[in-house]
């Protein structure tokens, strides 16, 4: 295990960032020419050796992620290094405990040489036990004080078929090829195409001989009720006929007015000049 050294740690973190900045360059150009090639299986309809290409790519990716965030970390121990140099214990201090944590835990997960030998520097300088609560911790999975945005991309996993299908479809799209993912929904409507048709078919003969079967019934009560006209028709005239001359002689009369005297007349007009007043 290498020795805290003031000098020589501040030295180490400058190169584990420059080393950093140079992998994550290399990664992204081999993912570039990865991408590429996944365009070519797909315009050659070798979907399948693209989706194992794609998972690749989807750890690759990840891994890229993880970089960044050590590099974060690394610029934080340089701008804070005072603060570390200074501290006592076994225990870094709150500002920056994550970005200790991180890198002891990390490091030997990556392929870069100095950030290994910062991380023995850091345990040599916060103690055994301080290290031995990272390298061996009773829950491997959330190990205490690693920031979870450093365990979360360091599990290890196989990507799901949504995500493959989404990286698939976005390099289809960035290079031009003509490829669109296979749902279950289009398979069910393929298959249900026909089954639909024989049901509309018969549905229509069933609405059609329904519409001849009710006009025929209704030209039958169309005959019926002109048969009935007919008969009740001729009994109608014998009743009207048979009425006497008498009954429609007694129809009421508008009553005729009396005549009045001229003397009536004045006294008429008299009471309608009162009124008037």
């Amino acid at each position: 295990m290498v020795p805290w050294n003031g000098p020589r740690a501040k030295v180490q973190i400058k190169l584990s960032i420059q080393r950093l900045r140079t992998l994550q360059e290399k990664k992204l150009a081999l993912a570039k020419a990865s991408r590429r090639e996944i365009a070519d299986l797909l315009n050659k309809n070798r979907v399948e050796t693209a989706r194992l290409r794609v998972e690749g790519l989807v750890q690759d990716d990840i891994y890229v992620e993880l970089l960044e965030v050590l590099e974060l970390y690394a610029e934080t121990l340089q701008a804070r290094f005072n603060l570390l140099d200074s501290s006592t214990g076994e225990q870094p201090e709150p500002s920056i405990s994550d970005a200790v944590c991180a890198i002891v835990y990390a490091a030997p997960r990556t392929e870069l040489k100095e950030l290994q030998v910062l991380r023995e520097m850091l345990m040599h300088k916060f103690g055994r036990n301080f290290s031995l609560s990272l390298v061996q911790p009773p829950d491997p999975t959330s190990p205490p004080g690693v920031p979870a945005r450093v365990t979360s991309k360091l599990k290890v996993f196989v990507p799901s078929k949504d995500l493959v299908d989404a990286y698939l479809s976005e390099i289809a799209r960035g290079y031009g090829v003509d490829w669109a993912p296979e749902t279950a929904d289009d398979e069910e409507e393929e298959e249900g195409i026909e089954p639909l048709k024989r049901d509309k078919v018969d549905s229509d003969d069933e609405d059609e001989d329904q519409s001849q079967d009710g006009g025929d019934e209704e030209e039958k009560e169309q005959k019926t009720k002109k048969k009935k006209d007919g008969l009740e028709s001729p009994k109608k005239k014998e009743k009207e006929l048979s009425i006497s001359p008498e009954k429609k002689s007694a129809s009421p009369q508008p009553p005729q007015p009396e005549k009045l005297t001229a003397e009536e007349e004045l006294a008429q007009r008299f009471e309608r000049l009162k009124n008037l007043r």
